[in-house]
């Protein structure tokens, strides 16, 4: 990781804390970068539309392709705070975007944010329609982690969700 990688993924966190410090929020934040400037900066907004794939990384890249006017985001680096679910991998991979970059793993989380996820993204995409997307983990994981409820976190099960 670099020093602008650390840069834009104080940029996700100030975008996921905009939802508040509580982990119930499902604070995610995501920024897409393209020639060194932000072409796009959301937040998980799913209960707020309601929109089952309003995932911070999803706005982010409707709103990348509509600031570029183009389908591709090829050349830029999505920053998300956590690692991307499988849709958001998806929609990573077609949209172009050259590097993902993710702050907390799923190993740095509770379970309850993988545990609908039977396919780990990271090796998925190894089988995925383009070879040549690069994912990177960790960048400021402790900062990142803090937003989430921990490993060990004692949730009742009416509690947990996939957000």
């Amino acid at each position: 990781m670099t020093q602008d990688d650390e840069h834009w993924m104080h940029e996700a966190i100030a975008i996921a804390r905009s939802k508040g410090s509580d982990p119930s929020t499902s604070p995610l934040g995501c920024v897409i970068v393209l020639d060194g400037k932000v072409i796009a900066g959301e937040r998980n907004q799913t209960k707020e539309l309601p929109d089952a794939t309003a995932h911070a990384e999803m706005m982010a890249i409707r709103r990348a392709c509509e600031s570029t006017g183009d389908l591709e985001l090829r050349g830029a680096t999505l920053y998300s705070t956590l690692q991307p679910c499988g849709m958001c991998t998806m929609a990573s991979i077609w949209s172009k975007v050259g590097r993902v970059v993710y702050g907390a793993g799923r190993d740095d989380v509770h379970e309850m944010y993988f545990k609908a996820q039977h396919v780990d993204t990271l090796a998925f995409t190894g089988d995925a329609c383009r070879d040549d997307i690069v994912i990177e983990g960790g960048c400021l994981r402790d900062d990142c982690a803090k937003l989430y409820y921990g490993p060990d976190a004692e949730l009742p099960v009416a509690e947990q969700a996939n957000l």
